[in-house]
């Protein structure tokens, strides 16, 4: 990597991680370009510079902390060959993050109906779509065994994410609405249930 490049990811890194900032400080209503512009002491040419507009800032940010959390999914399945095992362990570490990352989980499902995100799905599938692979192709041998229903990806991953999803969504918006700690108890054996063939 050239010394140039490196300054621009480390830029673009600090920018998001403001940003991120911003949200959480701020809210959703909050979240705006002057911000952002304000927590950076960056220009907006500089900002429109590396992200073509506050939406494609907003699309940035989306598609980091979306990687963040796949990969918290795909770490949970290290050395584990058991499919029960993992999607305990997928559905649970869900959870972790939710807790543990408050911040881009709250950003994560904020923005889940945004405008930004179909104009923008090219950046967010670069990030995203080889880490959903690596879940398919993790679960590929066990639906093949018949151990996991032989299902379309999308319904997988109703099944497997969706409740963990809807979880964390209520517990980000008030806290009171849901325990994370009896998800974590509740959660993982039921979803495992669903997924059997």
């Amino acid at each position: 990597m050239s010394p140039k490049h490196q300054g621009t990811d480390e830029t673009v890194a600090r920018i998001l991680t403001e940003a991120l900032r911003v949200h959480a400080e701020r809210g959703h209503e909050g979240f705006t370009m002057k911000a952002v512009i304000a927590a950076t002491g960056m220009s907006s040419g500089s900002l429109y510079h590396h992200f073509g507009s506050f939406d494609g800032l907003a699309a940035a940010l989306y598609a980091r902390c979306m990687a963040e959390l796949l990969d918290t999914l795909l770490d949970a399945l290290d050395d584990v060959g058991d499919p029960r095992v993992g999607v305990e362990a997928v559905t649970r570490a869900y959870l972790r993050f939710t807790r543990e990352n408050r911040d881009a989980a709250r950003f994560i499902h904020s923005s889940a109906y945004a405008a930004y995100l179909p104009e923008h799905a090219a950046v967010i599938a670069e990030l995203k779509a080889p880490r959903i692979a690596k879940l398919v192709a993790w679960m590929a041998p066990h639906v093949a065994d018949g151990r996991v229903a032989r299902l379309s990806p999308v319904m997988m991953e109703m099944l497997l994410i969706g409740p963990v999803a809807e979880t964390a969504r209520r517990w980000l918006s008030d806290p009171g609405s849901a325990d994370l700690d009896e998800a974590a108890a509740v959660l993982p054996p039921r979803i495992w249930r669903t997924l059997q063939p």
